[in-house]
């Protein structure tokens, strides 16, 4: 990428004046002459004479010149809707008529809303972070943390568009949830870091949901779901304590004692809960007995409902201890919380809140993707526009072939993860709607968290990549952009690190006694099938055949070999399952009758790069015997283990 070009008065062209300080063109710097050699007294006073007199000829200018800024002018977005050729492709291509009539002129308004009501929120919820008081002015303890107005406005709007709602009104059938998903990819650029906290509304509502919404959490279901705004609720989700991690099974203290009319008081510490200022949370605990003690393990967790508040607004035995300082996201208030016999109701049968929360998670973790694939077209779509108005070097950074190559190869990343959270939010929409087939559940099984974990690392690097396009003002925070590239740092962690997922992948395997991986497999057949009727895709269709055959001859070879194997494999194995699968999602996507030679780019420059790189690790013997010791070895050396 090329860096901002010096401004005049730093070029080469210009001198220092040793006595006043100021910046001088050359040919003035040149008039003064220098002082000391072969100078007299006098010749010596009048130079200084000459230089005073030039330097008031030229004070007012410098002056002036001294105060201005840097002055390149803003990339901007339009109507993000109209301006993303891929999504409007896809919906054209996937959406019955009708459906699609009827969603085109809605996102094409809610793209007008976003640029000129909900973006100029998004940056006031950044300046104006949450701030925590423990303490009233008479030394009452009120733990209120004050959230600034654009986030409350985030809130209502959210409700407005129906954000929850639509996923649950089912409106379009199974298309519903992929119209919710696209909205929220538009709306989560701009959300302030409210796409957070409707994470988790969605996934407390899906729980409740497919609990049968039972009655007592029929008004709950309601609120989570409702497109009234003053009668919109969000949901926390706290599972994270002290122990910290994924390891809930082990981490979890909190204690669930129940009382005599059937509900429970939660006594624990909740030491990570993303967006405090929430009406609701969904939380397990460890109910005890009347001895007073608990199961240990998944075995003793259970899942609970409460509400943060009570009608007056008064916390639910809940002390806040103090917010987080986080390295972004910090418009949302994440807070450590004391539950001090916090009344809740116990929704899930007793020691199977693992389970039952298992709904939350893959919810939560689809809008990860979400906010992964949002990340990603945004920085593009900023580099982009800044490409066409930035000179450096007498031309256009788009007249600048390597700088052009390194925005395509970001764009064909995010055109890759792009369809593959359309393909997994389209299952989700068959499942919710009973008309998913086995293969299209197992699918969704497996692609959840290794989409989840690939889209988290790819966001990462576009954002990085991106921010280089910039130059020096990619690096200054009132440009705003440091501010996506920190929010996006959290999406490779949150809902679970890629180690975490890695070995999720393999336990879906394992639980489904190879049957993802058939679906799998044969899924990504049918794709290449169907490319294969297009002469110019034949290098990616070949490419994708050679790494079907290397992950099938891994599988077989890991089959014999310890589980240490498979571990240690778990990463690269999941990477090549994204790869794979997103290239035949492209492949398809290019194989379409309306289809354009940038489609067919795209398909093809994805499957130039290593598409299973676990086949290719596996024969340089990363996973062999003896290899983890020498990574212990490596990381360690001689130090205490």
């Amino acid at each position: 990428m090329f860096a901002c070009r010096l401004p005049w008065w730093r070029s080469s062209a210009t001198c220092k004046s040793w006595q006043s300080g100021h910046f001088l063109p050359w040919d003035k710097c040149q008039m003064l002459g220098i002082k000391g050699i072969n100078k007299t007294v006098g010749q010596e006073q009048q130079v200084i004479m000459q230089e005073k007199q030039m330097l008031e000829d030229v004070e007012m200018p410098l002056a002036r010149r001294e105060m201005e800024t840097l002055f390149q002018e803003q990339p901007k977005t339009g109507n993000r809707y109209l301006e993303d050729t891929l999504l409007r492709s896809y919906l054209k291509t996937h959406l019955p008529p009708k459906v699609l009539e009827e969603v085109h002129q809605d996102l094409e308004r809610f793209g007008n809303r976003l640029q000129t009501e909900i973006q100029p929120l998004n940056w006031e919820c950044e300046l104006n972070p949450p701030v925590f008081q423990q303490y009233d002015a008479w030394g009452r303890r009120v733990d209120h943390i004050h959230t600034c107005s654009a986030w409350r406005r985030m809130k209502e709007i959210s409700a407005e568009e129906g954000l929850i709602a639509e996923a649950y009104e089912r409106r379009y059938s199974n298309w519903s949830r992929l119209y919710q998903a696209v909205k929220l990819y538009l709306f989560s650029g701009s959300s302030g870091g409210f796409n957070c906290p409707l994470a988790m509304t969605d996934g407390a509502a899906k729980v409740i949901e497919s609990l049968g919404i039972p009655g007592s959490l029929k008004n709950a279901f309601d609120h989570l779901t409702s497109r009234d705004p003053g009668k919109f609720w969000t949901s926390g989700q706290w599972m994270t304590e002290r122990r910290g991690g994924s390891d809930v099974a082990n981490g979890t203290e909190t204690v669930a004692r129940k009382q005599p009319d059937g509900t429970y008081r939660l006594y624990g510490f909740k030491w990570f809960t993303s967006a405090a200022d929430s009406d609701v949370t969904l939380t397990l605990a460890r109910i005890a007995d009347a001895e007073g003690q608990c199961t240990q393990g998944s075995r003793g967790l259970s899942l609970f409902f409460l509400r943060v508040r009570d009608e007056e607004g008064k916390l639910n035995n809940i002390e806040v201890q103090r917010l987080k300082n986080k390295l972004g996201t910090r418009q949302m208030a994440t807070a450590e919380l004391w539950l001090q016999g916090a009344r809740a109701e116990l929704i899930s049968a007793e020691g199977c809140g693992v389970s039952a929360i298992s709904n939350m998670l893959n919810i939560t973790r689809i809008h990860n993707i979400i906010g992964a694939v949002a990340s990603m077209r945004g920085m593009i779509s900023l580099s982009r526009d800044y490409a066409r108005k930035r000179v450096a070097f007498g031309k256009l950074l788009k007249d600048h072939p390597l700088h052009v190559q390194t925005i395509a190869r970001l764009e064909v990343q995010a055109r890759g993860a792009f369809l593959l959270m359309m393909e997994i939010v389209r299952l989700l929409g068959l499942a919710e709607t009973n008309l998913a087939s086995e293969q299209d559940r197992l699918l969704l099984r497996l692609l959840t968290p290794v989409a989840k974990l690939y889209t988290g690392k790819q966001a990462t690097a576009v954002a990085l990549e991106a921010m280089e396009s910039f130059g020096g003002q990619g690096y200054m925070e009132d440009t705003g952009l440091p501010v996506i590239l920190r929010d996006t740092l959290v999406l490779s962690i949150w809902e679970g690190t890629t180690n975490i997922l890695s070995l999720d992948v393999l336990r879906s395997l394992a639980k489904s006694q190879g049957q993802v991986m058939a679906a799998f497999l044969s899924t990504v057949q049918k794709k290449l099938e169907l490319a294969s009727s297009t002469e110019e895709l034949s290098p990616a269709v070949q490419r994708t055949r050679e790494a079907i055959r290397s992950l099938r001859q891994f599988m077989e070879a890991a089959g014999t070999e310890q589980a240490l194997t498979m571990e240690l494999a778990a990463r690269d194995f999941s990477y090549s399952l994204a790869r794979i699968y997103t290239g035949a999602l492209l492949m398809e996507h290019a194989a379409r009758p309306d289809a354009s030679p940038t489609d067919v780019c795209a398909a093809l420059r994805w499957c130039n790069q290593e598409l299973c790189p676990v086949a290719a690790e596996s024969a340089r013997g990363s996973y062999r015997g003896g290899a983890a010791l020498q990574d212990s070895a490596l990381v360690f050396g001689h130090s205490r283990l």
